[in-house]
């Protein structure tokens, strides 16, 4: 693998920004300093101007493969995920079959060995009867056991008192949780249908996947990890009410009890139903300002740990279906960091603070091995951003096998010039090349 030595980048790593060298041997990050100079042959990159952070460690996409692949697939998103600055990515057990065995399980890790770009692992997924299988799961190799509770759109629901109560006891590993409480959920649900028929209008999904039923899931979840000492992570919180449930009295290493905010909810609010239709159709619901703002203020003062995507995509037909049959979720992999980029820029988030919750904080959440920062002998998981390049999201250049995204039509202010993994060049300047695939993420636990 042939070397790199990036010169004068700016460095946004551990809550400071220092313009220095680094040289990328071997995989690793082999050197970090003010002015480097070897007699190893390498490819110099001109970085001043730009920002160079870590891969962007992404715990939460849904890449759609086995079974859902005229949505996306691994190879397909996993690229889409590198150009977006995504270097490494874990994925949701709700394909089809569901990863509900361990055999099942390993399948999507051999496929991934075999066509993802970027580096990967697969969740663990939970049902009424499979614990035994659950509690297989080898957590130095798997990033956690993934449990819809309440609330799901891939028959993976777990409502039985029991299981749940087992999981939570017996599960040595982290617990990941899709937290709305589906009783609620079909009783706003029937009221609509009386109220409007089968022509419920889109911006009525948060009243039918309301506050209520997000608190109501996430209370019960954090009761039950409290009773058990279970380590909880509540996905996607969608609802100021919810950030209350969280604490920021210690730091994210001892935490028991964690959260993510994901790029939807920190980005749109209810208004923008009336444009944006179904592609805003998300589970949990996108809801109130108030909402966006809570869920804002609740990262910052690190109530809530972690940004992801929650990255569903779904074909543009299948989202032009009237709101009871049109599909929740969306491809969000490839503009998540250009998003939360336009976020810096209009201050509501540092740089430095953006990249201790999309990079550095997933990997102390899910204890990532040798990842998520930048220090010599890391792997060289890396991203130059140029933050005067501005461009425009268009059909031409969505990289999702779905082909359409929610930010067509948006101009971004910055852009992603490189994406190393594992030193690595896979995307430089507008090209992907994956002449050499990620590797399987490995856990220090």
């Amino acid at each position: 693998m042939s070397g790199f030595l990036i010169k004068g980048a700016t460095i946004v790593n551990e809550g400071k920004q220092e313009v220095k060298d680094l040289l990328i041997q071997e995989g690793r990050i082999a050197k970090i300093g003010g002015s480097i100079s070897t007699q190893e042959k390498v490819t110099e990159i001109n970085a001043e101007g730009l920002f160079l952070i870590p891969g962007i460690v992404d715990d939460q996409v849904h890449f759609r493969e086995p079974g859902l692949t005229h949505k996306g697939e691994l190879f397909t998103e996993s690229r889409a995920a590198v150009a977006g600055g995504i270097t490494s990515y874990m994925e949701m057990p709700n394909t089809v079959p569901n990863a509900l065995t361990q055999e099942l399980l390993q399948d999507k890790y051999d496929r991934a060995r075999q066509v993802s770009l970027g580096n990967y692992s697969f969740f663990m997924g939970a049902s009424n009867d499979n614990l035994d299988e659950v509690l297989k799961t080898d957590e130095k190799n798997v990033c956690g056991v993934k449990i819809f509770m309440g609330s799901s759109t891939g028959n993976m629901l777990v409502d039985s008192e029991k299981t749940l109560d087992g999981i939570f006891s017996e599960c040595p590993m982290l617990i990941a949780t899709h937290c709305e409480d589906e009783a609620t959920v079909r009783a706003n649900t029937a009221l609509a249908i009386e109220r409007f028929g089968d022509d419920i209008p889109i911006s009525y999904h948060p009243v039918i996947r309301d506050v209520d039923a997000c608190y109501l899931s996430s209370s019960k979840a954090i009761e039950l990890a409290k009773k058990h000492n279970t380590r909880l992570h509540i996905l996607h919180i969608s609802t100021e009410k919810e950030t209350h449930l969280f604490g920021n009295s210690i730091p994210l290493a001892d935490k028991r009890i964690t959260a993510e905010a994901c790029i939807h909810h920190l980005t749109f609010n209810d208004s923008m139903y009336d444009t944006k239709s179904t592609l805003l159709k998300w589970n949990p619901a996108v809801k109130s300002e108030a909402d966006r703002q809570g869920i804002f203020k609740a990262l910052l003062d690190n109530r809530i740990d972690i940004i992801a995507t929650d990255h569903a995509p779904h074909t543009w037909d299948e989202k032009q279906n009237k709101y009871l049959k049109a599909p929740s979720g969306g491809p969000l992999v490839q503009h998540a960091l250009p998003a939360m980029m336009e976020h810096v820029k209009n201050g509501a988030i540092s740089i430095e603070r953006m990249v201790e919750k999309m990079c550095h904080a997933p990997t102390i959440c899910f204890q990532v091995e040798n990842r998520g920062f930048i220090r010599e002998g890391y792997q060289a998981d890396l991203v130059l951003i140029d933050p005067k390049k501005s461009w425009e999201v268009a059909k031409e250049n969505v990289l999702y096998k779905c082909g359409w995204s929610i930010f067509e039509g948006t101009t971004f202010s910055s852009s992603i010039t490189h994406t190393f993994v594992n030193g690595h060049l896979a995307f430089a300047n507008g090209k992907l090349n994956d002449s050499v695939l990620g590797q399987r993420l490995t856990f220090d636990r």
